[in-house]
């Protein structure tokens, strides 16, 4: 203080400027103005630092620290809340965990260093049972080891603040009808009205007097459930807020951390199981739990039809020479086969998958639908390698040949003409019992040994996926006599060397 004291006596009193106070205390000029036009003199206090903190949590910070580090890799409305660290750390320590929530929380605020504070005020609202709002929320998972950015749809129900939620890689028609297919059939029944917001999935055009024009696929969606849509104003989620705070919920209980699954339709089947868990708890307002009010919602759910929907788009695509047709603005391409190069098929799209169907509407190949705005490639090259296999003269001659990755090409140059329709032929055969990947794996590693034999070829595919050939039952010849079973007794053994052991001893 007596520095800051000479520095503004220096301005005020002998009349210098900044510049000159600068360079008098070697102080920085930004520093010297800011002492200058200080008005707040009043004592900062300082939080008091406690050093080692929360002693009892100091078996768990480690698990904490390194929850809380990694959520900086985590999209921010995809991190931990101090209830789930909470609540991981019961899950993983049961009873030998002997901290209170208050603590965790109280340490986790500290490690954060964020406070986190909403003053503002909403007056409740009453809502009918069987009445649901519905929203998607964004959140990222790993599916089969690879990150995705996906959107999760939510649909709650503010009667008794039951929620339900499915997890996509996109917030198109497809995902959202799909969402709603698979939680009104895993609740027994359709919300009579459902609240929406404005998207153009759903909302062709809002007109003058506030009425929407619908599109005929959603249309035809609602038809068929039977239910009312009812949307909110223009910029007025707040509409239905209760759907919006299911939102976080849903992220902080359910996708916290960033979930890792093989697929992602078994990974939906097990988030509805684990809504529905989540209303054993005491509601926050009304007397008994979640479930046993949502019991209300589910006598005034309307009956599920007695015909499935299907949520699939059907369009009609023009494949190129060789056979590939693409979505998205040609941003993904797909698969189809060789005979149908340069053609138009019908294709029918799912939220997960995209099914190129032949002139009798028959599954042509099956592709998991690709999403985002990168370029990317679905491959099935189980039809590409069978009709290869058919006129194997013709491949160094066909587009097919350039498109085969670069180990598959080497190994087919080394075949001889003949050998190369049965390394066709197997080749299609290894995809079916696997993958094209671990086939084209194989046949890396057969290149690598430096065998060309079929035989090694399958022989390295099982050895890589575990597939353990089928072996026939062999059957011995009457003739051949049976064998008595061998006994070894190893006294007799002990007799003969200790005998011979005596012998040379004696000799010599």
């Amino acid at each position: 203080m007596t520095q800051i004291n000479d520095i503004r006596h220096s301005f005020f009193f002998k009349g210098e400027n900044i510049s000159e106070i600068a360079r008098e205390f070697k102080k920085d000029r930004k520093t010297v103005r800011k002492y200058i036009y200080q008005e707040d003199w009043n004592m900062k206090l300082k939080a008091k630092e406690i050093e080692n903190a929360f002693p009892k949590l100091n078996p768990f910070k480690a698990d904490i620290d390194q929850w809380l580090e990694e959520d900086k890799k985590a999209r921010k409305k995809q991190r931990h809340t101090a209830k789930r660290i909470y609540d991981r750390l019961c899950e993983k320590y049961k009873d030998n965990f002997n901290c209170s929530y208050r603590t965790v929380a109280a340490y986790v605020a500290s490690k954060k260093k964020e406070i986190y504070q909403d003053n503002s005020c909403c007056l409740p609202l009453e809502h009918i049972p069987g009445e649901a709002q519905v929203d998607f929320g964004e959140a990222d998972f790993y599916e089969n080891g690879i990150l995705y950015h996906g959107f999760y749809l939510n649909v709650s129900f503010p009667y008794s603040n039951a929620g339900f939620t499915q997890l996509f890689k996109g917030e198109n028609r497809e995902c959202l009808f799909q969402g709603l297919k698979n939680i009104f059939e895993y609740i027994g029944g359709v919300p009579p009205i459902l609240w929406f917001d404005d998207p153009s999935t759903l909302v062709a055009a809002i007109l003058k007097d506030g009425e929407r024009k619908l599109t005929d696929a959603f249309l035809r969606f609602k038809e068929h459930y039977g239910f009312e849509a009812v949307f909110c104003n223009p910029a007025a989620g707040h509409e239905k807020g209760n759907v919006e705070n299911k939102v976080g919920y849903h992220r902080r209980n359910f996708l916290v951390p960033v979930p890792k699954f093989e697929k992602l339709e078994d990974f939906n089947r097990e988030l509805l199981q684990l809504c529905e868990q989540d209303m054993y708890r005491e509601h926050y307002r009304k007397d008994g739990t979640h479930a046993e009010i949502f019991n209300e919602d589910k006598k005034a759910l309307l009956k599920l039809p007695d015909i499935p929907y299907e949520v699939a788009d059907y369009i009609t695509v023009k494949t190129n020479a060789y056979a590939k047709f693409s979505l998205n603005g040609g941003k993904h391409i797909y698969s189809t086969a060789p005979k149908y190069a340069n053609s138009r098929i019908l294709v029918k799209i799912t939220a997960n998958e995209v099914i190129p169907l032949d002139e009798s509407h028959r599954e042509i190949v099956r592709h998991r639908r690709l999403y985002g705005d990168s370029k990317q490639e679905s491959m099935d090259w189980l039809p590409y390698l069978t009709q290869l296999s058919r006129c194997p003269g013709a491949l160094k001659y066909s587009g097919i040949y350039n498109m085969l990755p670069d180990p598959l090409r080497e190994y087919l140059e080394g075949c001889s003409k003949s050998e190369r329709g049965k390394a066709l032929k197997i080749l299609a055969s290894l995809c079916i019992e696997s993958s094209f990947e671990k086939a084209l794996s194989a046949v890396t590693q057969a290149i690598l040994y430096g065998v060309k034999d079929l035989d090694s070829l399958i022989a390295i595919h099982s050895r890589i996926t575990g597939i353990t050939p089928q072996l026939e039952l062999v059957r011995l010849p009457e003739e051949i006599p049976e064998l008595k079973a061998f006994s070894f007794n190893a006294e007799e053994y002990d007799k003969a060397f200790l005998k011979g052991g005596a012998n040379i001893y004696a000799k010599g």
